[in-house]
């Protein structure tokens, strides 16, 4: 679709079809629907999901509280989770929300109204447990020019940083002497390809493990 005009015969029709009157450009409104003493239906429409829509769209909410968005329905992977990402946005907004397919179907994802998310504890407490297990503050508000610092890597980072003097050593000497209790766990598992194993139990840096020090360097400290 290439101009919003194609996007109001489709939402027109459906809204007709539940015994709304239907005019567009009212006012500041894209399109006004009415039924009986009903309050009125708002929908914005827009060629893509920006700002500035949802902007329009919550002014509309001093208007009515029936108001929605409509865009064309988006394709592929990436513009999926767009979709899903937006949804969201919109209920916590109290917005409706349409998409408009190629072939003039018309899908009302969700219907205005007040969203009260339901909390999940279970990533709440995972993310408490990060929080704690983080050395100091390696992060500062946002990534580092490597990437983000979790406290996983933290770990793994002194778990290097103890072993490039000391060449192979076992898990458990690196576990007491980086003071990571995870340590065998973290060079078994060799997450980002730091660490070999040389015999049971025992583990050597390698070379880009070694590099990883020099790029990572301090961020695992206090």
């Amino acid at each position: 679709m290439e101009r919003e005009s194609e996007l109001y015969a489709p939402v027109k029709a459906m809204l007709e079809r539940q015994g709304y009157r239907v005019k567009g450009e009212v006012g500041a409104a894209d399109m006004v629907a009415v039924r009986g003493v009903e309050p009125p239906v708002i929908v914005e429409l827009k060629l893509r999901l920006t700002l500035s829509l949802f902007h329009q769209a919550v002014a509309r909410l001093k208007l009515t509280e029936h108001v929605y968005v409509a865009v064309p329905k988006p394709s592929g992977r990436v513009a999926r989770r767009a979709v899903k990402d937006n949804l969201a946005l919109c209920r916590r907004l109290g917005l409706g929300f349409i998409v408009v397919l190629a072939d003039g179907r018309v899908e009302v994802l969700c219907d205005p109204g007040p969203y009260t998310p339901r909390k999940d504890k279970r990533k709440a407490a995972r993310l408490l447990r990060e929080f704690e297990a983080l050395r100091g503050d390696p992060n500062e508000g946002g990534a580092t020019r490597h990437g983000i610092v979790t406290a996983y890597r933290q770990d793994a980072l002194a778990c290097a940083a103890w072993m490039v003097e000391r060449g192979a050593c076992r898990g458990r000497d690196v576990a007491a002497g980086a003071g990571v209790a995870r340590a065998t766990q973290v060079m078994r598992d060799n997450h980002y390809g730091w660490f070999e194993k040389v015999g049971t139990g025992v583990y050597a840096l390698n070379d880009a493990g070694r590099v990883a020090l020099v790029h990572w360097a301090g961020s695992w400290e206090t």
